[in-house]
């Protein structure tokens, strides 16, 4: 795998951290190269990690195996349909991380016949614990499979989906997962200040919290709902406020919003070709 000339297009955080933790697992820097419009961008990786740069999308297919799409859904169709004929005569494996953009409409603007992943990462893969969903198109082979998940599991946690669709509630569950329990910490932040902590010491001990129930239930075997119970003293303070969520309706209202989510990311593919 290290052995494979992979290139970026696209030099943006999500794609700076997957460099940087490829290379930490030793992928060999020479063996990466990636292009941008942005020169500020490319020099920046360049420095960090001694990758090879160029403004120009198609010198990064011509000497790429496998190239990584790593542009805003907004501008990607402009970005495939340029470097269609260098992908026709390569043939890359090609893999695609902008959200809600299809398979389908990848392969149309590049002619047809091309081998696609598409992956959704989401925003923790910025300090290497993200969680990527793929889907992998018929053409796909098993050792790309393997090439592709190598690659997001450089930052985090890597599972595969059968049915392309269900990227779109991938999106709704960890694409845009972070930012309910971000809501949940806010709101428990304001909460405690409200009440005497000032805002500094309900923030610590809010974001303290959230790091060692998250820990504890990535190393248990147990689902979430036995370490709830198992934190949970009848007659207790937990108790108390587990029946002010339950009696107010908070799982109906993650559903609802997870749903509602799903239903925007399906939307949105549409919008953007797929």
């Amino acid at each position: 795998m290290k052995e494979q000339a992979l290139g970026f297009i696209g030099a943006g955080n999500m794609a700076g951290s997957l460099i940087g933790g490829l290379i930490s697992d030793g992928y060999p820097p020479e063996n990466i190269s990636v292009s941008d419009v942005d020169a500020a961008k490319l020099n920046d990786l360049a420095t960090r990690f001694g990758v090879q740069t160029f403004e120009d999308n198609k010198a990064v297919v011509a000497r790429s195996q496998t190239v990584l799409l790593a542009v805003k859904p907004q501008v990607l169709e402009q970005v495939v349909r340029d470097i269609a004929a260098p992908v026709r005569e390569r043939a890359p494996l090609i893999i695609s991380i902008a959200a809600g953009v299809r398979e389908a409409a990848i392969d149309g603007w590049l002619g047809g016949g091309a081998s696609i992943v598409r992956c959704m990462p989401n925003t923790p893969a910025l300090v290497q614990t993200g969680a990527t969903a793929l889907h992998a198109n018929e053409r796909v082979s098993t050792d790309h499979k393997s090439l592709a998940e190598a690659i997001v599991r450089a930052v985090g946690i890597a599972v595969w989906v059968d049915r392309e669709e269900l990227l779109d509630l991938v999106t709704a569950l960890s694409g845009s997962g972070p930012a309910y329990f971000f809501l949940f910490m806010e709101a428990m932040e304001n909460a405690a200040a409200e009440m005497g902590l000032d805002e500094a010491t309900a923030r610590l001990l809010t974001q303290q919290t959230a790091l060692g129930a998250a820990r504890i239930a990535i190393e248990s075997e147990d689902g979430p709902a036995d370490l709830r119970k198992r934190v949970t003293s009848p007659g207790g303070t937990t108790e108390r406020a587990v029946e002010v969520f339950e009696n107010g309706g908070l799982r109906s209202l993650v559903f609802d919003a997870m749903k509602a989510a799903n239903a925007r990311a399906a939307e949105l593919s549409k919008q953007l070709g797929g």
